[in-house]
């Protein structure tokens, strides 16, 4: 990939059919939230020139990070799909063709829609109700420290190589998606999995990264995010203790902190969760997740 900067004067931009052996995707249909592999052969793109770079990409209103697939023919990037995704996914690829004419190639990539289960639950009394004022101007101010985080990824490049791991072992108490209900009808998304666990138990980093935000929230508790870099966040909740710093370069299988029930929590367990910037995506696949 070879960003560039560029006169805007001297860009032809062209939105194309992509015929299947120009861009693929793998799985071929993905669910709402999750990711896809996006790969790009330039020699099979639509002509009329050749392509001699790759300048970019988008998926979900967020930027791609295209690089040299293992086998040197072409380029590979993660790809987001919001929940709210109905039934397609634009992905578009922007190539250049000469020192003045650049294409957008556009892909639409079909997607399958999950299948959600409801959920009540009984948090402690202080979370049974709508927040008042000082709690909802905490909460944005939480949700800006995490917005920032999610930004920061997009500068950083990928660090991780070999697959992710599990934080704990433990069983699935709650999937990602649920719509959930909390006390007296709050109800919202659950953008991540709930994964049992005894209180104290060590909590792992799923993979290599840069420890971005170590911080008390107020539904979370105490929380570790973990920047992977290329878009990658993943993020550990409800933690009694944590053992990184802001700034921290973790390695896969390292201990990030103990498992607790802090937070908006109705026992001990981990809130594992992933996002490619914004978006948030089932962690659980990045367990099978493999680069090109």
């Amino acid at each position: 990939m070879r960003p560039r900067g560029r006169c805007l004067a001297s860009v032809l931009a062209v939105t194309l059919a992509v015929p299947p052996a120009g861009v693929r995707w793998q799985p071929e249909r993905p669910l709402q939230g999750s990711l896809v592999v996006v790969t790009v052969r330039p020699d099979s793109l639509p002509r009329p020139a050749p392509v001699t770079a790759l300048l970019g990409g988008m998926a979900g209103g967020e930027p791609l990070h295209f690089e040299a697939t293992a086998a040197g023919v072409g380029w590979w990037a993660l790809a987001p799909v919001p929940l709210s995704t109905a039934d397609t996914l634009d992905v578009s690829v922007t190539v250049e063709r000469d020192s003045a004419t650049t294409d957008t190639v556009v892909t639409r990539v079909p997607v399958t829609e999950r299948t959600f289960h409801s959920e009540r639950l009984h948090p402690p009394p202080e979370y049974r109700h709508p927040p008042d004022s000082s709690v909802v101007a905490r909460l944005a101010a939480e949700s800006e420290q995490v917005a920032v985080v999610f930004r920061q990824t997009h500068a950083t490049p990928r660090l991780w190589r070999e697959g992710f791991v599990r934080p704990v072992p433990g069983k699935i108490n709650s999937a990602f998606g649920a719509r959930r209900a909390f006390g007296e009808g709050i109800e919202g998304r659950h953008r991540g999995v709930d994964l049992a666990a005894a209180l104290g138990h060590p909590v792992l980093a799923t993979n290599r990264g840069v420890v971005a935000l170590v911080a008390d929230q107020y539904y979370g508790g105490l929380t570790v995010l973990i920047d992977h870099g290329a878009g990658l966040v993943t993020g550990y909740e409800h933690l009694s203790s944590a053992a990184v710093s802001v700034g921290d370069t973790v390695a896969r299988g390292s201990v990030v902190g103990k498992v607790g029930a802090t937070g908006r929590a109705t026992g001990p367990h981990l809130h594992w969760a992933a996002f490619y910037g914004r978006v948030a995506v089932d962690p659980l696949q990045l367990l099978t997740l493999t680069q090109p």
